[in-house]
């Protein structure tokens, strides 16, 4: 069992946006369990909170870039791969404008201040897709592709094809996160001299130079062009070496590019939000394929850890039976559809249901068919949800439970005589009041058969 894990304290880091030029402090903190990675834009009033989630993503032009009730996000790509890369999994990063610190290019400097706070393991233990079959997103416009497939790690593969003579066809694979550091971290962002051109025409990337962005010259650069580049990089003189690559820069590796398209990858898979055991395959990775193929993961993980029945041991001696129940809810015979309490603590409650042919509505419901009513489903999970409502107040005899809302239901498979129905509740907010807002999902037979989002308020009997 893998615990989570967050930074020690926090760390500074300062610097200019890629593409805006503005002056970026950027701060990573502590965070909670469960918190995942969020960005908190500090500059902007009641310092709004962003969450590093794929459906945020917004535009994939030059960055990822996320919206959230109208707040935007630059750039995030290269801080979040360094957060997975230095294996956390909580993180919040304050920012003081709209995107982090370009740097160096790379995610370098970001691991550097990871190691600087210190990462500590948290009391909670990771959630973890494990992939067990092949998935795939094909960019059909431009053939980009990524696929994973089962394995006993997290890895990822780069297979990148330019078209260029200057930056041909490579390759580049990460086998364990450990090497992030090492192999991919320093790995800097790029562009080819003819994207560069429409960028500076455009006002854009004004926080470059030649330490942050390796350009790739695949063209013949014109007087007229060295003379903007002389502007924009602020130098006295331009030239280009003889691998095809502005001055002033060495490559860090000889495929740096494919490395720091890994990086990306890494990066944009983040808004996954949830860690990843399976080989990535990425051909022709670019931001758009990266972040709908964490979208559509996603949305598999999602639809996973919703339909996933949880198991219990039905033998084992309950925390209440129907007696205890009786005590705390007013419902009685033929109302009382609830049977054990299994398991309950200050969140989430679990109770059981036998279904028999014994039961009173079957006489109507239906006659030579029985299934029991979607909505008695629905009360049942509500009585089980009541009980942990009710367990917060001292005299729970003395409360009724009533229902506010009920939003979202789904009947998904039908139940009937001698199906042991099990419901799962949990709180989706904090009982304010007497006022609970629960997620209630019924399983039988090995899947879930109902949901719904119900809200409830216990009020005094007298």
């Amino acid at each position: 069992m893998i615990k989570q894990k967050t930074i020690a304290k926090e760390v500074t880091i300062s610097g200019v946006g890629l593409h805006t030029g503005q002056h970026v402090t950027m701060t990573l903190k502590p965070a909670p369990i469960n918190n995942g990675f969020t960005f908190v834009r500090v500059d902007l009033e009641g310092a709004p909170v962003i969450e590093a989630n794929a459906n945020f993503v917004v535009s994939t032009e030059r960055g990822t870039n996320l919206e959230y009730k109208g707040i935007q996000l630059h750039t995030t790509e290269h801080v979040l791969a360094a957060l997975v890369g230095s294996d956390l999994d909580n993180v919040i990063i304050e920012l003081n404008a709209s995107e982090p610190p370009i740097m160096d290019g790379s995610s370098k400097f970001f691991v550097e201040a990871v190691l600087t706070a210190g990462v500590i393991e948290q009391e909670a233990e990771r959630d973890v897709y494990v992939v067990k079959d092949v998935i795939k997103y094909v960019d059909e416009r431009t053939g980009s592709e990524i696929i994973i497939m089962p394995s006993d790690k997290y890895e990822v593969t780069a297979m990148v094809d330019f078209g260029t003579k200057v930056l041909g066809t490579q390759n580049a694979t990460l086998s364990d996160l450990s090497d992030f550091k090492e192999e991919i971290a320093p790995a800097r962002t790029f562009s080819f001299l003819h994207e560069l051109e429409t960028l500076l025409n455009h006002g854009l990337i004004k926080g470059g130079d030649l330490n942050n962005a390796i350009v790739y010259v695949d063209k013949e650069i014109s007087s007229d062009t060295i003379e903007k580049l002389k502007v924009a990089f602020n130098k006295e003189t331009i030239s280009v070496n003889p691998n095809g690559i502005l001055d002033n820069l060495t490559l860090h590796y000889p495929n740096e590019a494919a490395r720091h398209k890994l990086l990306d990858v890494i990066g944009d898979l983040a808004l996954i939000g949830t860690r990843i055991q399976g080989r990535v395959i990425a051909n022709k990775p670019g931001h758009f394929v990266n972040t709908q193929f964490a979208k559509k993961m996603a949305k598999i993980i999602k639809e996973e850890k919703r339909n996933q029945v949880p198991t219990y041991d039905l033998h084992k001696e309950p925390l209440m039976d129907v007696t205890k129940i009786m005590s705390m809810l007013p419902h009685r015979f033929p109302f009382i559809l609830v049977d054990k309490i299994i398991e309950m603590n200050e969140t989430s409650v679990v109770g059981m249901k036998n279904v028999t042919i014994n039961e009173e509505f079957f006489n109507g419901h239906f006659p030579g068919a029985p299934v029991m009513p979607g909505v008695l489903i629905v009360e049942a999970m509500a009585q089980t949800g009541g009980i942990l409502i009710l367990s917060t107040v001292p005299d729970p005899e003395n409360y009724l439970t009533y229902f506010m809302k009920i939003d979202n239901v789904k009947f998904k498979h039908k139940v009937v005589p001698g199906d042991t129905l099990i419901f799962k509740l949990d709180l989706l907010s904090p009982i304010r009041r007497g006022i609970c807002h629960m997620q209630a999902n019924a399983y039988a037979n090995g899947r879930l058969v109902a949901e719904a989002e119900l809200m409830a308020q216990i009020v005094k009997s007298n």
